[in-house]
C-alpha cells in the first residue's frame, strides 16, 4: 500500500475531526528486542502513524537525546537491514498503521536508491524523511521512493519551506534548532502552518519541542498531526539507567499523549 496507507489515515482524521499522534522512535533503542515491542505496543497506546529512526553516527539535526539514542542502537549491532527486518515483523501483526523512517542520506548513498527504496516498499514502509537532504539534491532519492509509491516527506521550517516534491504530509519543523531542545509555541505556528497547508495541498504535521500532553493538545489544535519524540527516547535513557524496563513507561507516555492529542479539539 506504500503512500496509500499514509493518506488514507490522514483522510479518516480529517472525517472524524482530529490531529495524528504521532511517536517517533528509535530503531534498535536500546536494543534489538526492546525497540521492537515499543514499536509493536504504539498503535495500542494510541499512536496513528510511526516515525521509526534510522540510527546513524552524525545526526545533527537531533539534539543530545536522540543522538545518544542512535548510539545506543548501534552499539547493540542496529543496522539498515534490522531496521526493515522490524518493519517486516510489525506489517506481519499491523497491516494498517503507516510507517514512515526518518534518518540521513549517507546510509541511503551507500545502498544505493534504488535498492534502498525496492527493500522498504517490500518490508512495508509508507515513507521517508530525510533530514540533510537538501531540496536541490532530492530529484533522485525522490524518483526512486516515487518508482515504489514511497513518500518523500519534506521539512518545512519557519524560515524556509523546502517541501517540494513531497508527498503524504509535511513535516513542519517548529523551532529552529536541533530537537528536543526548545518548546514549540502554537499560537506562532498557527498562521505557517496554514500557510504550508495551503501552498501544499497537504497535512502537515508538526513537530521539535513537544514534550507534554498540554503541549501536544495545543499544537494538535492548528495542525493535521503532532509529532513526538524526543520525550519518550528521554523515558527509555532513565529506565536504563534505573535499570527498569523502558517498555511500559514509554507506552504510557504514548497514550497520554495520544488522548490529549485527540480530546483536543472538543
Amino acid at each position: 500500500m506504500t503512500v496509500q496507507r499514509i493518506d488514507e489515515r490522514f483522510a479518516a482524521l480529517a472525517r472524524a475531526g482530529r490531529a495524528a499522534f504521532v511517536p517517533y522512535v528509535m530503531a534498535g533503542d536500546p536494543d534489538g528486542e526492546t525497540a521492537w515491542r515499543i514499536l509493536r505496543g504504539l498503535p495500542g497506546a494510541g499512536a496513528d502513524l510511526i516515525e521509526l529512526g534510522i540510527p546513524f553516527s552524525d545526526p545533527m539535526a537531533d539534539g543530545p537525546t536522540i543522538q545518544r539514542a542512535a548510539l545506543r542502537a548501534l552499539d547493540g549491532g542496529m543496522t539498515v537491514n534490522g531496521v526493515l527486518e522490524l518493519v517486516r515483523r510489525f506489517r506481519a501483526e499491523d497491516d494498517a498503521t503507516p510507517i514512515v523512517l526518518m534518518g540521513y542520506l549517507n546510509p541511503l548513498l551507500s545502498r544505493g536508491y534504488e535498492r534502498f527504496a525496492q527493500q522498504a516498499a517490500e518490508a512495508g514502509v509508507d515513507g521517508l524523511i530525510v533530514v540533510d537532504c537538501p531540496p536541490e539534491e532530492a530529484e533522485p532519492l525522490a524518483d526512486a521512493l516515487d518508482a515504489h509509491d514511497l513518500a518523500l516527506i519534506r521539512l518545512a521550517t519557519p524560515t524556509t519551506d523546502a517541501a517540494r516534491r513531497t508527498r503524504g504530509f509535511v513535516y513542519y519543523v517548529s523551532v529552529t534548532g536541533v530537537t528536543g531542545v526548545r518548546e514549540a509555541d502554537a499560537s506562532e505556528i498557527a498562521p505557517m502552518v496554514a500557510g504550508v497547508r495551503a501552498a501544499r495541498g497537504l497535512p502537515v504535521a508538526v513537530g521539535f519541542g513537544i514534550r507534554t500532553p498540554e503541549r501536544a493538545a495545543a499544537v494538535a489544535r492548528v495542525a493535521d498531526g503532532v509529532v513526538v519524540g524526543s520525550v519518550l527516547v528521554d523515558q527509555i535513557a532513565e529506565a536504563i539507567a534505573q535499570k527498569r524496563d523502558p517498555v511500559t513507561k514509554v507506552l504510557e507516555s504514548a497514550t497520554a499523549l495520544a488522548q490529549a492529542i485527540g480530546s483536543a479539539r472538543g
